[in-house]
């Protein structure tokens, strides 16, 4: 991906943010969670996630609806009688107005904007008009800023929640989980700082303790796909520690991984790197219902465009009709692959049918 600030799928590779974490003479990481392939960058999810935070501004109630009118049946004529004082209707509560921005908030915007305006520039691949020293030297003010910022506001947790994202994002890790850890302090219920913190824990090595953190987070919002992929991926890749342990068995394991990336893959649709690693969660399980993960796979194709990204999909029902002794069929749907950049791939799964089948 362009740039990321957990451990999860691929960390950025920029060679001008690798300058800058040089030039503020950073340590390299120590245990690294790598993923299967990068994917698109999850840190300014994350600063948008940090916005909202700061800004904390009550949601307008919607309007309370009227009651529906209906004609009223023509009435007989009734003697007539004094009726009663009218009365007034209720009252409708006011919608509360939008409450406008402290400065605080305020601040703490610009400053976040600036860091997404900076990182997009530094990530942003053949950047002919990218000047590294301007680059860092904006990046120093701005760090600089945010240490004035931070003791201006000692007790805004959204403060050190963002500082601490970008500092990790330049590779200022202890630094940056030391922030977090103080944004964690002040407010507990945040759950892309709990995310953050299970990240730096993931890439410490130290898996037993992350899992905690990216729990809380799907506790707190069990509705962002990011927490439950990050969950997924460290139950995949730290599998041998979580059984060492003795608190997980295999199966409990199995079907906590595989249910995280599926509730990410459900929760956003749209995102078809969420769904292709679900698809692929079925190689990681002891026992794979084969046939649901042929669904899954058929669904995603079906999504994608003609050619070499349908293809790719299709090399892995290949690859799992072949698992299940489908060869006949294996053979007819490898057939159907052309696309040049797939030649290598492909002669491995032919490789894999019976003698009988090679022609």
């Amino acid at each position: 991906m362009l740039s990321q600030s957990g451990f999860g799928p691929g960390r950025s590779r920029s060679p001008q943010l690798g300058g800058l974490r040089r030039h503020f003479g950073r340590l390299s990481w120590s245990h690294p969670f790598l993923m299967r392939r990068p994917f698109t960058s999850l840190f300014f999810v994350l600063c948008g996630s940090t916005l909202a935070l700061a800004a904390n501004e009550p949601s307008a109630a919607p309007p309370a609806s009227a009651p529906a009118l209906t004609a009223a049946p023509a009435a007989t004529p009734t003697p007539k009688v004094d009726a009663p004082p009218a009365q007034p209707p209720p009252e409708t509560p006011a919608v509360p107005a939008k409450a406008e921005p402290s400065p605080a908030q305020r601040e703490l915007q610009s400053l976040v904007t600036r860091q997404q305006l900076l990182l997009a520039a530094a990530t942003k691949e053949n950047n002919p008009n990218f000047d590294e020293q301007n680059f860092r030297g904006k990046m120093q003010d701005l760090v600089f800023d945010y240490e004035t910022y931070l003791k201006k506001y000692p007790d805004l947790a959204a403060g050190y929640a963002a500082y601490g994202v970008l500092l990790g994002k330049i590779d200022m890790r202890r630094q940056s989980s030391a922030m977090l850890l103080k944004a964690n302090q002040l407010d507990p219920n945040l759950p892309l700082v709990k995310n953050q913190l299970g990240n730096y824990l993931a890439e410490e090595g130290k898996p037993l303790e992350a899992v905690n953190y990216f729990l809380s987070a799907i506790k707190l919002d069990p509705n962002e796909p990011l927490y439950h992929y990050q969950l997924g991926t460290l139950l995949t890749e730290a599998r041998d520690d979580f059984l060492k342990s003795g608190d997980w068995q295999r199966p409990a394991l199995d079907g906590a991984m595989h249910e995280a990336f599926r509730r990410a893959a459900e929760l956003a649709p749209n995102r078809i790197e969420f769904t292709y690693r679900y698809g692929e969660s079925f190689y990681d399980l002891e026992k794979p219902d084969w046939d649901e993960a042929l669904k899954v796979w058929g669904t995603l194709e079906e999504r994608l465009k003609p050619g070499l990204e349908q293809e790719t999909v299709r090399l892995h029902a290949v690859n799992i009709l072949i698992k299940q002794g489908k060869f006949d069929h294996a053979r007819a749907l490898l057939a159907t692959v052309t696309a040049a950049p797939l030649a290598q791939q492909k002669e491995k799964l032919v490789a894999q049918l019976p003698e009988t089948e090679k022609k």
